[in-house]
């Protein structure tokens, strides 16, 4: 039995079932709309700007010969100096003591060797007339010549102590800067210890910590301004000195040391510089960020082939760049690179290449 409310329901699934049926799937897409770059070799040389400080060619650490305690400091980092100029003191006491005591043993070897050779002067005389033996006369001989050879010892160790006291005062080589300070008053500190650093004067150097990547080929002998980083208007030129063959191990540097022909005014020990060097030009290949993709986890890019069909590609990357990438391999030249639309393609799909705005406007309808 039908009534009016079966025959809404009948209708409105039959309206259902022939919307359902007008609905088809969207197919998907077949390509993409990609831009993309005719790419070129140009030869790329990486500019590299590095910061390091004025140092002095010589530079020298100065510490006592013997140990002691630290009495008296003359200097403080930062002072000039003048060679045979006293810089510090140990404190004199124990060394004036062996002073003393290798005085006395020279005195005491004196009065013998007084006494030996009077004794040997008479038996040199009684040896002719027969009243002594050739034995004694032997034996006063070599007691002479052992006291003689004593006293010379005594005299060596005297000379010795007494040296040994004057290395008690630290003293200036030769004409400087102290650029470092590693002991106080009243310090007790060996031998050989260093106690302050001393720049001498002469030729300077500009040091720069260099990363050993950097520096893959032989620094080239050409002319490297150095410029004063707080004010680059002062200026010194000079060229590689030294690059050291060792690597830090603590930062992965090499110092590089940049012989300067003379300071400007302004430009002095210790003062903070920069350089700009150039590195070999290269044939490689510029590309902006977008271009960039990967393999896996190695660095590609998105190729167009004769075909117009996408394929990636691997590269080795040179350089990072604010805003591009150098390609130093993978790429010959002449390649179409796709620099924008690439996110959704896959290998073998088909794109459509999109002009750019600017050479869009110069197409007439």
């Amino acid at each position: 039995m039908g009534g009016p409310t079966s025959t809404v329901i009948c209708s409105v699934a039959l309206l259902v079932l022939l919307s359902g049926c007008g609905q088809e799937k969207p197919e998907p897409k077949a390509h993409s709309r990609v831009f993309v770059q005719t790419v070129q070799p140009t030869d790329f040389a990486a500019a590299v700007t590095l910061t390091g400080d004025i140092q002095a060619r010589v530079q020298t650490d100065l510490s006592f010969r013997v140990g002691g305690k630290i009495i008296q400091r003359m200097v403080d980092v930062g002072d000039r100096v003048t060679a045979r100029q006293v810089l510090a003191k140990l404190d004199p006491k124990d060394l004036q003591t062996n002073v003393d005591s290798a005085q006395a043993q020279v005195v005491a070897e004196q009065a013998r060797v007084k006494q030996t050779a009077a004794a040997f002067v008479r038996q040199e005389k009684l040896l002719p007339k027969g009243y002594t033996s050739r034995s004694e006369y032997d034996a006063a001989q070599a007691a002479l010549r052992s006291s003689q050879s004593a006293l010379a010892a005594a005299q060596a160790q005297l000379a010795n102590a007494r040296e040994q006291l004057g290395y008690t005062a630290l003293i200036a080589e030769a004409r400087g800067v102290i650029t470092a300070r590693q002991a106080e008053v009243g310090q007790v500190v060996q031998a050989t210890v260093p106690i302050f650093s001393l720049a001498r004067d002469g030729e300077r150097d500009a040091v720069f910590n260099v990363y050993e990547s950097l520096l893959a080929e032989p620094a080239p002998d050409v002319p490297i301004t150095v410029s004063l980083l707080d004010n680059p208007s002062i200026k010194a030129v000079g060229r590689v000195r030294e690059v050291t063959p060792a690597v830090a191990a603590n930062s992965g540097t090499v110092q590089v040391k940049i012989a300067l022909d003379a300071l400007p005014t302004g430009m002095q020990l210790g003062s903070v510089v920069s350089a700009t060097a150039n590195g070999q030009a290269k044939a490689s290949i510029e590309l902006p960020w977008a271009a960039l993709t990967k393999d896996l986890s190695e660095p590609a890019v998105w190729l167009v082939d004769g075909d117009g069909k996408a394929q990636l590609h691997k590269v080795t990357v040179a350089r990072y760049l604010t805003g591009k990438v150098i390609i130093g391999d993978g790429l010959k030249g002449g390649e179409n690179v796709v620099v924008a639309g690439g996110q959704l393609l896959h290998p073998g799909m088909l794109v459509e290449i999109a002009q750019a705005p600017d050479q869009a406007q110069g197409v007439q309808p």
